[in-house]
């Protein structure tokens, strides 16, 4: 069962399911939301603060990432606490070169830089991905 809330997703990573999987299911879920209502109320609530500074920096870039993509008309307000940035620079990538470093610097999303996290130009890139609005 998908996770119905960005929180949900955290609270199932942090009984040890894997991370990377979760945060899928979760976009999954988002992206089949019925209406920006309820894509909106699914990052609403505030996640947990983990204590894994990355886990707690990438749930804020996500929230607001999805936010401003969907153009729901709104950030949640807990993604602008400073909890949820880094000190110190995360590239993604497992051992980037410098070339990788500056392309990720580079393709990064305003709403990961922001909170010192480079990745790719579309991080939450589904296979599925938003479904076209039916005519």
């Amino acid at each position: 069962m998908r996770p119905n809330t960005l929180a949900e997703a955290v609270e199932r990573i942090q009984t040890g399911l894997p991370r990377d999987a979760v945060l899928a299911e979760f976009v999954d879920a988002f992206d089949l939301a019925k209406t920006d209502q309820d894509r909106y109320a699914s990052i609403e609530r505030e996640p947990n603060l983990t204590g894994d500074v990355r886990l707690d920096a990438l749930v804020g870039a996500i929230a607001e990432y999805l936010a401003k993509q969907r153009r729901l008309g709104r950030v949640p307000h807990w993604a602008a606490d400073p909890a949820r940035r880094l000190t110190k620079p995360w590239f993604t990538t497992e051992s980037p070169s410098d070339a990788m470093r500056e392309y990720l610097t580079f393709a990064s999303p305003a709403e990961f830089a922001s909170r010192n996290i480079f990745t790719e130009e579309r991080p939450l890139r589904r296979a599925r991905g938003p479904q076209p609005a039916k005519t």
